[in-house]
């Protein structure tokens, strides 16, 4: 009887190592682009601060893929603001599926914890 709890034990615990190795990568990729979206952010408002101290008749270019088109400054600071929002909406949504990653996590802990418990029983 004990070698089956062993074994049991064993795969219950095989099983939750590559769901923390696996949930640990997405762990760490989702952070990886919660900090390149901020950084994207930060160089909209930054951007938005710049134009805000130039005269609002100013000539502007705004890049679209290898070239430049020209723009007024309200389209411009509009598009950054847009940007900074959708930068917003994108890190949230990548904030609540860490915490979806990390209590599900948790939940698949719960009963290996359960067996070793019966099993000191």
């Amino acid at each position: 009887m004990a070698k089956t709890v062993d074994l049991e034990l064993k795969k219950a615990f095989a099983e939750l190592q590559l769901k923390m190795t696996d949930t640990a990568q997405k762990l760490k990729l989702a952070d990886l682009q919660i900090d390149g979206l901020k950084k994207s952010k930060i160089h909209s408002e930054l951007t938005i601060q710049e134009l805000k101290g130039l005269p609002p008749n100013t000539n502007m270019y705004e890049s679209v893929g290898r070239m430049f088109i020209l723009r007024d400054a309200p389209e411009i600071t509009q598009g950054l603001h847009i940007k900074s929002e959708k930068y917003d909406e994108k890190i949230k949504s990548l904030e609540s599926h860490k915490a979806y990653l990390e209590s599900n996590l948790k939940e698949a802990e719960k009963p290996i914890r359960e067996m070793v418990k019966q099993r000191k029983a």
